[in-house]
């Protein structure tokens, strides 16, 4: 295979493979990215058997083939070179031979062959997101999906289309926490939509990539238990995870009713004070309602304490509640509102945040016993 190509082109098609090949070298091709030249494209695919990703770019393809070379190595050399055009020659026994300007570059490749076989997504029943609706709904939901390898069934996101409203809703939850938005959609019919999927942790994030690049649809479907994302020359092939997400709606508060209404950047900015003086293990504030104002305290008995008085809408009876801070600050960064209300019962009952001006979106949180 012999093929040149711009250095800025390769560079974006290398970058983008980086979060997707195996890290941990089990199944050394894994660590690759599969680089095949034809027809005036050059494609790169990368996998490490539960997510891939496979893209297209211009080249000037003067032998069509295909060979595999570490991902990690070549994009730190392509990096590295000038900005010219760069001339790609993989040898038949895989030696890899990259020039640019003056420098050259003899690299260990491996055979395609032994690269795993990337899915072609059959021409199905697509559904189609906004690439800023996307971003917008893994952002608000995505700091709740639990890093405890253990409970898989809460590695991920929960997406369905609801049967009533035909919104595309999005939840995740840890156990601590837990965040769901709804949003409108263009009328589906999809079998596992309906039903409910869950999407991994690592394929949301490359498909919230693939959503921040440019304004263009990406279109959804589903094959053979994986998930299938398109946008312009790429696609994202997702393995779904198996077993049943929880019962979310049993932990969202029905019978809350002492309602606070709180800016959202004071309150932000004074948990971020809060937090520096609280516990290093559990980051727990103590939050005091009363007529009108919020007292939000901490304390360390290595440290010290910290208490700080917010003004807010508030008529309730005196109540004392404590959260943990970072649960907290984590749902009100992903906030575009000016105000939350925060709605609460007693102080071991979870709390419920909804933004003020907008139906679509809830966050539950534990409390804590401080």
């Amino acid at each position: 295979m012999n093929f040149t190509v711009e250095k800025e082109v390769f560079l974006k098609g290398l970058a983008r493979v980086q979060g997707i090949v195996e890290k941990r070298n089990t199944i050394p091709v894994l660590s690759n990215v599969l680089l095949e030249g034809k027809d005036g494209e050059l494609h790169l695919t990368a996998t490490d058997l539960e997510v891939g990703m496979q893209s297209s770019y211009p080249a000037n393809i003067r032998k069509p083939g295909k060979v595999t070379v570490s991902a990690k190595k070549l994009y730190e050399i392509i990096k590295e070179l000038p900005d010219n055009e760069i001339s790609f020659n993989a040898k038949d026994n895989c030696w890899i031979e990259v020039e640019c300007g003056k420098a050259q570059f003899n690299i260990v490749g491996l055979s395609a062959d032994e690269f795993p076989t990337f899915p072609k997504p059959e021409k199905g029943n697509f559904i189609s997101l906004g690439s800023s609706l996307c971003k917008e709904m893994i952002e608000k939901t995505f700091f709740a999906v639990s890093q405890d390898e253990s409970k898989y069934n809460l590695n991920g996101i929960f997406c369905q289309v609801q049967e009533d409203t035909k919104q595309l809703r999005l939840v995740a939850t840890d156990g601590h926490r837990l965040s769901m938005i709804d949003k409108e959609i263009e009328a589906v019919e999809s079998s596992e939509l309906s039903k409910g999927v869950i999407l991994p942790r690592k394929g949301i994030l490359e498909l919230k990539k693939l959503a921040e690049e440019g304004e263009g649809d990406l279109q959804l479907g589903f094959m053979d238990n994986n998930a299938v994302i398109s946008k312009d020359k790429t696609v994202i092939i997702m393995r779904l995870v198996d077993g049943e997400f929880p019962d979310y709606s049993r932990v969202i508060p029905k019978t809350n009713e002492q309602k606070a209404t709180i800016a959202v950047y004071p309150f932000l900015h004074a948990l971020r004070r809060m937090i520096i003086l609280s516990s290093e293990k559990s980051r727990g504030v103590k939050m005091n309602f009363k007529n009108n104002l919020l007292e939000v305290s901490s304390s360390n008995p290595e440290l010290g304490d910290a208490r700080e008085e917010l003004d807010i809408e508030y008529q309730g009876p005196e109540l004392s509640v404590g959260f943990n801070a970072r649960y907290l600050l984590d749902i009100l960064q992903v906030q575009n509102q000016d105000s939350i209300c925060m709605i609460l019962k007693d102080n071991l009952s979870p709390g419920l945040i909804k933004p003020i001006d907008e139906d679509g979106y809830l966050a539950v949180i534990m409390p804590m016993r401080l």
